[in-house]
């Protein structure tokens, strides 16, 4: 670099102020394409914060042993929107009234077409006893999965 500074003041003032012009571009080059190869590499390598949150619910559900279809689960987990990033609205409270009669007016009766019998209660009541009633963290994607699963209702999010 000081071999090229050097060879540059020896010049005339227009050679020097082109050549102190295609230095400054060459330092912008090498600068974009460093940038450019960093970049790719942070994709390559990690999984943006929706693959995170979907690999997160896959192993819930695996360590929960429930089976589970993957691309469904990201179908289902994309449809909840930016509420995953939410630590309150990504979990399901089981034992709030107000919280499960969201679940089955939003989810079952708006999203999956179902018609309001107690039939819906106490499917709600059997996914939350098959994850766990102890389990703190019920995410929401697993309940909707298990639950749009127990009604057979794939076609909702396949099309």
């Amino acid at each position: 670099m000081t071999l090229v500074v050097s060879f540059i003041l020896n010049r005339s003032n227009f050679e020097r102020h082109f050549y102190f012009l295609s230095l400054n571009r060459l330092i912008k080059l090498k600068y974009y394409l460093t940038k450019q190869n960093k970049t790719k590499q942070k994709k390559n390598n990690i999984m943006n914060k929706f693959e995170e949150k979907v690999a997160k619910y896959s192993r819930f559900m695996e360590d929960k042993g429930l089976n589970f279809d993957s691309d469904l689960l990201k179908a289902v987990t994309k449809g909840l929107g930016p509420s995953i990033y939410k630590v309150d609205a990504e979990t399901v409270s089981g034992s709030e009234a107000k919280e499960l009669a969201t679940v089955r007016n939003n989810f079952l009766i708006k999203k999956l077409g179902l018609e309001d019998s107690p039939a819906l209660d106490a499917s709600m009541a059997e996914v939350l006893e098959a994850i766990g009633k102890s389990e703190r963290k019920k995410y929401r994607a697993v309940v909707y999965y298990m639950l749009m699963e127990k009604f057979s209702k794939q076609d909702v999010y396949n099309s």
